[in-house]
């Protein structure tokens, strides 16, 4: 077949249509969810987190026992029954103290990173936007607050504010902040630069102004994975201090305190240990998952 000019035919040009969007536009956090989505792992520690806060919520109303009902009658009993698993040397229901525990647990590492975020948020922008002399002390004095041992913490605050949840939280919150205040500050330092922080300055906006609406929301991505990893760490400090005795007092019960009562009896009654631990390990599991995946889905590097 001769090819000729009469061959072709000219397309009608549709200038309306060619200004037309083929795919919608897919903005920042809409792709970052997209891309959790996509991590299969993240995506099971979030499941995971839901049901754990669904058991901490309706857990102790599924059983008919509560967690200081006593029955000398029925000490460490193995898991069945009415004890679905089983009771402790006191005769107390431990899935009962297990779910209870994951309030304690889970409102501790929860309310830990918040008072984290917002000491070192604020101290870290500040400390990184100011510079010079001031970023100096600054950062001095959480290099000295970051020497002091953390146990050294607990027991002075034991001494002073006695055994409980808010000794607990003023010494997680002393400790944990300076991560993120250094966190916060490096970013702060390499965003402050920029061309639309100048234009700020030139338009008159004052220190707080640009940190807080220019500077930290533009961290928020290694501030959000910060704060997930943060919280199964303070749940395991909270479990390991429990553990030495220096957590939270009875009645309360934390998996740690859970832990700690159970080592007891490891050899003869080993579902006393096990039940606390696993869910530990399952919650720092998650969260780490989740902090894994957050970190790859808040990368501009890894975005398509």
């Amino acid at each position: 077949m001769e090819i000729t000019p009469q061959t072709f035919q000219p397309i009608e040009r549709d200038h309306q249509a060619a200004e037309e969007i083929a795919c919608p536009s897919v903005g920042y956090w809409q792709d970052v969810w997209l891309r959790l989505k996509q991590n299969k792992l993240a995506v099971t520690g979030i499941i995971i987190i839901g049901l754990l806060a669904l058991i901490a919520l309706l857990g102790p109303h599924l059983s008919a026992h509560t967690y200081e009902e006593q029955d000398l009658l029925l000490v460490n009993q193995p898991p069945g029954g009415d004890y679905w698993f089983g009771t402790d040397s006191l005769g107390r229901d431990l899935f009962t103290r297990v779910c209870y525990g994951a309030r304690i647990s889970l409102a501790i590492g929860v309310l830990t990173s918040v008072i984290c975020m917002v000491i070192g948020v604020l101290y870290g922008g500040i400390s990184g936007y100011l510079g010079g002399r001031v970023d100096e002390i600054m950062m001095r004095i959480v290099e000295v607050l970051y020497s002091i041992p953390f146990l050294l913490y607990v027991i002075l605050l034991m001494v002073l504010l006695g055994p409980g949840l808010k000794s607990i939280f003023i010494a997680l919150g002393m400790v944990y902040w300076q991560n993120m205040a250094r966190v916060v500050r490096g970013q702060v330092l390499a965003l402050k630069e920029q061309e639309y922080i100048y234009a700020a300055r030139l338009l008159g906006a004052g220190t707080w102004r640009i940190l807080l609406r220019h500077l930290i929301p533009n961290t928020m991505g290694p501030i959000i994975v910060s704060m997930t990893l943060l919280v199964p760490q303070a749940i395991f400090t909270e479990a390991f201090l429990s553990f030495l005795g220096l957590g939270v007092s009875a009645p309360m019960a934390s998996w740690g305190v859970l832990a700690s009562d159970g080592i007891e009896g490891l050899r003869n009654y080993p579902w006393q240990l096990f039940f606390p631990a696993l869910f530990i390990s399952i919650t720092m599991l998650a969260f780490n998952f989740v902090g894994d995946g957050l970190r790859d889905a808040l990368d501009p590097r890894l975005r398509r």
